[in-house]
């Protein structure tokens, strides 16, 4: 895989916090921090997996059973129908 060289500006006050979350963190630099950053950003995030907290989605499966036990879910058409 080619790999390509880019120029990146920041300001003093970025530049210094990211050079010390990349010390904390076990980074080697900066670049190293923002090269990781990016891959996590375009390639590990999801929104739906990433948008909800453990606690939250807890809650929702909790909303979910108690639902399906109750009989009050009702399935995508008729909610479309009734949202019209």
């Amino acid at each position: 895989m080619a790999t390509k060289q880019i120029n990146l500006k920041m300001s003093s006050n970025l530049f210094n916090s990211a050079e010390s979350f990349a010390e904390s963190y076990g980074y080697r630099n900066v670049q190293e921090l923002a090269l990781d950053s990016l891959r996590e950003k375009i390639f590990e995030k999801s929104d739906f997996d990433e948008s909800f907290s453990e606690k939250e989605i807890e809650l929702i499966d909790k909303v979910i059973e108690k639902s399906l036990k109750s009989g009050k879910l009702i399935d995508a058409e008729e909610y479309f129908k009734e949202s019209k």
